[in-house]
């Protein structure tokens, strides 16, 4: 579901304004969420609404609420690939966060790891480094809300994972997604929906959909997993999106901006994601 969504969310911000488009992604998971398990999740919601629990969920909530526009917005300013690449910083972060907050250790394995994936970046990117003096300035700004989305993500991954001792990951997510619908509906322009067609409806129907099926499979995952090993299914994301984006472009020439890529660029992604990989499971490769 991550891998094609960069995909699909580059062909809605066309007629769609970031905020809008996320408010939508809240509102229709929301309305799912409540009539598919709502009245289940009250008790839940008011624990994590009253002390000690709520800290951890503001957290978690300004996490991901904060992760949605700036991965958007970092989009728009860059291409699927880069930011599918620059958001596996995402799950590395949380790697970090987990080491640090639940003491995991931080073995030979993964400092090797750490190093892989950053050789990675720089290759995968290697194209934008030699032309930085005169580098797009949209891009960069790109890049940075990447930056800041991934740095959310893993705020919100490691509030989840403490608050996954005391409620199921749905009623959570259920909490996040009303308060997302609230958050962004004033600076939203729902009515922006007119201006799609057939495909691009479809293509808003599956970020919607995208939303409440990825994060309901991330938060299980997390219920019954330990933090490095969900971080390294995480990685396969970015050689999905590539393979969606070839694809793609395969099936109708120009339907999608991509990224100049050569041999470093796809080894860079190689090592991106066995980096990433690696860095998560170092401690069982001892």
């Amino acid at each position: 579901m991550w891998g094609g969504l960069p995909i699909a969310l580059k062909v809605i911000l066309g007629e769609m304004d970031s905020i809008t488009v996320t408010w939508y992604r809240f509102s229709i998971s929301a309305v799912i969420a409540l009539f598919w398990y709502g009245r289940h999740s009250v008790a839940a919601i008011r624990r994590l609404l009253t002390p000690p629990l709520w800290p951890l969920t503001l957290l978690a909530a300004g996490g991901l609420l904060t992760n949605y526009i700036f991965y958007l917005i970092g989009l728009d300013h860059t291409t699927a690939e880069a930011a599918q690449i620059l958001i596996q910083l995402a799950p590395l972060m949380l790697l970090i966060g987990s080491v640090w907050l639940f003491k995991e250790p931080f073995s030979r394995p993964r400092w090797l790891g750490v190093m892989a994936f950053t050789v990675g970046l720089v290759l995968f990117f290697h194209h934008r480094l030699r032309t930085l003096a005169s580098i797009d300035e949209s891009y960069l700004l790109g890049l940075l809300a990447l930056l800041l989305g991934a740095f959310a993500w893993a705020v919100y991954g490691l509030a989840q994972k403490k608050l996954l001792r005391h409620v199921k990951s749905n009623d959570l997510l259920l909490l996040i997604y009303i308060a997302g619908t609230l958050c962004f509906l004033p600076a939203s322009s729902p009515a922006q929906i007119q201006n799609l067609d057939g495909p691009e409806l479809m293509m808003l129907a599956f970020v919607a959909l995208n939303t409440i099926v990825a994060y309901g499979c991330f938060g299980m995952a997390m219920t019954h997993w330990d933090a490095s090993r969900v971080s390294a299914v995480i990685t396969i994301t970015p050689l999905l999106t590539l393979f969606f984006v070839f694809l793609s472009n395969m099936l109708y020439p120009g339907f999608i901006q991509t990224e100049p890529m050569d041999w470093l660029n796809w080894l860079g992604a190689a090592l991106v994601v066995g980096g990433s990989t690696l860095a998560a499971l170092g401690n069982r490769l001892k």
